[in-house]
């Protein structure tokens, strides 16, 4: 999930009880459900080591424990720095406890979308993802504020008129959104069944069907990505799950599958093809040409150099939609005459060593 969300569950977890228990709570939590994502500091050595990296080791159950000393000790240097008494006693052994569950909260986030995470890497290397929710909802974005912003504003009411100042406001706001956070989950997770059921029993396809996924759009756990495997090609549609509606259109949503060539083999065994192979599950592998990665410039491009685009088709839908040629989380490979990897880029980046 975005990072926003991330902190804001740290908040709000804090505020169910935790930050009853010990000074420092809130902050423990906050700053630990979003510590995970430390492992951006890889993209200083590249796009390709920065994607290889993300949702790496710093994401796996095995790590957790170490997350969350990391976040107490950033906890424990504030501390020092403020030089000022705590109103309640500040109890370390409860605040690792306390961040701990802040980490798993970020390991749930980002398993229930479609990126996914490996959380027994790295004993197991497995990708995992839920495929529930888009990495930005808005509608869980709405609720985590709404509990943490409100309490505060009805406080400023409530000294207005005199009230007693409440010690730990804001307790059932945030059990509320966090149930509300978990509904949404359930009413999520029997969609995106549904939506594969109806892919599976449609006839969209003439030719048997050997896999399907549902992708997620944002604010709406009616509508869906669909994206059909055939022997032959891949096809694309959108699955409306309220009125058991699928929209699809064979001339265009139909990807037949690309032929394999020398120049995608060398790009499948480069640094860049491994990673991204290991980690899609719709991956396409073309090879485009003498036409030139995007943010590299040559002019003219080498006639006996070869491109190999690599995408996913998970994230090859409307709303993530890029300039052509371009779409999101894809990767290219610069392939010489000799099969030589001349470059690999990611993100119009292009990774130095």
């Amino acid at each position: 999930m975005d990072p926003v969300t991330h902190f804001l569950t740290g908040a709000c977890l804090a505020r169910t009880g935790f930050n009853r228990k010990a000074a420092y709570a809130t902050l423990a939590m906050t700053l630990a459900a979003e510590a995970p994502d430390l492992d951006i500091l890889w993209g200083f050595r590249g796009p390709v080591a920065g994607f290889e990296h993300h949702r790496g080791v710093t994401h796996t159950f095995i790590a957790a424990p170490a997350i969350g000393l990391v976040t107490i000790a950033v906890v424990w240097l504030i501390h020092k720095i403020r030089k000022k008494p705590t109103r309640a006693p500040v109890r370390w052994g409860l605040l690792w406890c306390f961040s701990l569950v802040a980490v798993l909260s970020h390991l749930l986030l980002d398993f229930t979308n479609n990126y996914g995470l490996r959380p027994f890497y790295p004993f197991n290397p497995r990708w995992y993802s839920w495929d529930i929710v888009f990495i930005i909802e808005p509608l869980m974005l709405l609720a985590l504020t709404l509990a943490l912003v409100l309490p505060g504003l009805f406080g400023l009411a409530d000294r207005e008129i005199g009230a007693k100042r409440v010690k730990f406001r804001g307790r059932g706001w945030a059990i509320a959104a966090l149930v509300f956070v978990g509904l949404l989950y359930v009413v999520r997770n029997a969609e995106h069944a549904h939506a594969i059921n109806l892919v599976r029993n449609s006839s969209v396809t003439s030719e048997p069907i050997l896999r399907v996924s549902a992708e997620p759009e944002p604010i709406n756990p009616f509508l869906w990505h669909a994206v059909i495997e055939t022997a032959d090609y891949y096809q694309t549609g959108t699955v409306h799950t309220r009125s058991d509606q699928i929209e699809t259109d064979s001339a265009e949503d139909i990807l037949y599958k690309p032929p394999v060539t020398m120049a995608t083999l060398a790009g499948k065994r480069s640094w860049l093809g491994q990673v991204y192979l290991d980690w899609a599950k719709w991956p396409v592998v073309e090879d485009k040409g003498a036409m030139p990665p995007p943010g590299y410039n040559i002019d003219p491009p080498d006639p006996n150099w070869h491109t190999v685009q690599f995408r996913d088709l998970r994230f090859d839908y409307p709303i993530l939609s890029q300039k052509p040629n371009d779409t999101i989380l894809s990767g290219w490979v610069y392939v010489g005459p000799q099969q030589e990897i001349e470059g690999m880029f990611m993100s119009g980046k292009e990774q130095k060593n």
